[in-house]
């Protein structure tokens, strides 16, 4: 709108100029005026160029005063072009920054991607943890629950070695009586060991001549710790197979050929246990069958994890008996000592291949304990403790309780 109204004044303005001008130069065309001695015709034509430079220029000083962009057009074109071009440069930086700033986008929108699946995968740890940590405390009340249970157990533990200390002052009491019988268990146990070599003698070889050796008969024993190179072990082995055969050599006498022979892979399969091994492992060396005097003495090595078996005054098994006559004392304690044989067997104490027993106990032990079962009357309860820490080796020494029962006590 404004464009127009300056388009109608500069128009306006021309055509006044214009006409001022041909009247003026029709005028002094008539009156054939002269300007600077020149003729009326030329002085007319200068009029009118004159008056068009001034139709110009007044054009020109219309619009500069009319508008601010002619002003502009006219006269800051060097500075318009110059701050269209900071403009443009301006504009290009911007482009740039935009697209550097969509990258940075990208780049944030990759980081949140990680950052949500980094969170996912901690929300999933921190459920684990948490199903683990119910795990763990479930784990402690059950922990805390079987600690009550073993301080119960040493409570009774407790009780009970107290009546033993008193069973053990009885004993003592008694000590004068047995010391009186002891000559008579002597003659016992001579008796026995005669009967005993009776048996040996009465067993014949199925070839020619005596056996000197029966098969599993235990030659030597001892514990090698696992873990070791194999050399050390190995020679470890080798000691002990040389004690076995210097236990024979006093036993047989000197002419006895008490050099000992081992199937080699059993030897290595025997080194590569123990040493790849770990813990305390006994070894036994053991005749591998029945020898005949003048035979080379073969052996088997056999392995066995030695773990402890029972601890000092460790309450091993109970029974009760009935006792009719001082008669049933020593078959009472033969089964009483058989169930004790069988127990320790099933919890890991090895037994001697030959006899089967897995210990064995002093003669005045013995006779105490049957002095003891023999006074009793009617009903007795017999309870059998640990003397001493006792590992899979054995021997397993024994503390033997007799209680008697009190009537009408279930």
């Amino acid at each position: 709108m404004y464009g127009l109204y300056l388009t109608g004044v500069m128009i306006v303005t021309g055509g006044a100029i214009a006409f001022i001008g041909d009247k003026l130069g029709t005028k002094i065309g008539k009156k054939r005026l002269s300007i600077f001695g020149l003729r009326p015709r030329h002085t007319s034509m200068i009029i009118t160029v004159l008056t068009g430079v001034l139709i110009t220029a007044l054009s020109i000083g219309m619009m500069a005063i009319t508008s601010e962009n002619a002003r502009t057009a006219l006269f800051g074109m060097e500075e318009l072009n110059a701050t269209m071009a900071s403009a443009k440069q301006a504009l290009a930086n911007m482009s740039i920054e935009l697209i550097k700033t969509q990258n940075e986008y990208k780049l944030a929108g990759a980081d949140l991607e990680k950052s949500k699946k980094e969170i996912a995968d901690l929300k999933t740890e921190q459920e684990d943890l948490k199903r683990e940590s119910e795990s763990l405390k479930a784990g402690n009340e059950e922990l805390s629950a079987r600690n009550a249970e073993l301080s119960e157990n040493n409570s009774a533990l407790e009780s009970e070695n107290k009546k033993l200390g008193e069973f053990n002052v009885t004993l003592t009491a008694d000590n004068e009586k047995l010391a009186t019988e002891n000559t008579k268990l002597s003659e016992d146990n001579e008796k026995l060991e005669e009967h005993a070599k009776n048996l040996r003698d009465g067993l014949v070889a199925i070839r020619e001549g005596s056996i000197t050796l029966r098969a599993g008969e235990i030659l030597s024993t001892g514990t090698i710790a696992g873990g070791q190179t194999p050399e050390d072990t190995g020679r470890e082995i080798n000691a002990l197979i040389e004690t076995a055969s210097k236990n024979l050599a006093m036993r047989f006498g000197n002419d006895f050929d008490s050099s000992i022979w081992i199937y080699q892979p059993d030897l290595n399969e025997t080194v590569d246990k123990i040493s790849s091994g770990t813990g305390q492992f006994l070894l036994r060396v053991s005749a591998a069958g029945n020898l005949v005097s003048g035979e080379p003495v073969r052996a088997n090595l056999e392995t066995f994890a030695n773990k402890k078996v029972y601890a000092k005054h460790e309450f091993i098994i109970r029974r009760e008996y009935e006792v009719k006559s001082p008669d049933d004392a020593e078959l009472v304690l033969k089964n009483f000592l058989t169930e004790v044989n069988h127990s320790a067997v099933d919890k890991g104490i090895l037994p001697d291949p030959i006899t089967g027993a897995i210990g064995a106990m002093e003669g005045s032990q013995l006779y105490q304990i049957v002095d003891v079962i023999g006074r009793a009357k009617g009903k007795i309860v017999l309870t059998a403790y640990a003397r001493d820490d006792t590992t899979s080796q054995g021997p397993l020494r024994l503390n033997v309780r007799v209680e008697q029962k009190q009537a009408g006590r279930g």
